[in-house]
């Protein structure tokens, strides 16, 4: 075994020892390189993480930046796991909250993530009570999230972009602050996404 492998295994030991309480811990490799400048990244590749960092970086450097991406890889799986069920349930609790005097809006036929929203945040057809959600909010803060779902349910009690629509998203106390937000996510990545 090469002594980057045993350092490695040390490591790993030291900070994940057995009988700790912890669940498996992944299988780390980490991949220097001498084009990489300042970047680093990580992926998960079956039941390994490939950590990749810039060759120049020193051991306490490659230490402290494989805990930063394994942190990053853990809070990003966690949000892509975001499910339909959860989100209606999240719909639900969001309308009784912030629409109690529309109970309809509380009862969506169906609440879903969807992958062919290039265009929206998200949609709504009052007609058969059906919301769909981009998969680009997914990632988002929670209350990005909140806004994204009350703006919709909105839309089951009134249609159209009205003043009255408005008063409803209104009463969400984010909302100013969860419009910026996506409107600067809209302009730094090019979408043109508008509501």
């Amino acid at each position: 075994m090469r002594r980057d492998g045993r350092l490695r295994l040390a490591f790993l030991r030291e900070r994940y020892p057995r009988g700790a309480g912890m669940t498996r811990k992944p299988v780390i490799e980490v991949r220097r390189s001498k084009r990489r400048r300042r970047t680093v990244s990580a992926y998960r590749d079956g039941e390994r993480v490939v950590v990749l960092i810039p060759a120049q970086f020193s051991r306490a450097e490659e230490r402290e930046w494989v805990d930063r991406m394994l942190e990053r890889l853990a809070a990003r799986e966690q949000r892509a796991r975001r499910t339909d069920v959860e989100l209606t349930a999240r719909a639900q609790r969001l309308a009784a909250r912030y629409l109690p005097d529309h109970p309809a809006a509380a009862r969506p036929a169906s609440v879903r993530w969807v992958q062919n929203q290039n265009g929206r945040w998200g949609s709504c057809t009052p007609d058969d009570g059906t919301i769909r959600i981009s998969h680009r909010v997914q990632e988002m803060p929670d209350w990005v999230i909140d806004y994204v779902l009350l703006h919709e349910l909105s839309h089951l009690v009134i249609p159209s972009h009205s003043g009255a629509f408005w008063a409803l998203v209104a009463r969400y106390p984010k909302a100013e602050r969860a419009r910026g937000y996506l409107e600067g996510v809209s302009a730094a990545a090019g979408l043109g996404i508008t509501e």
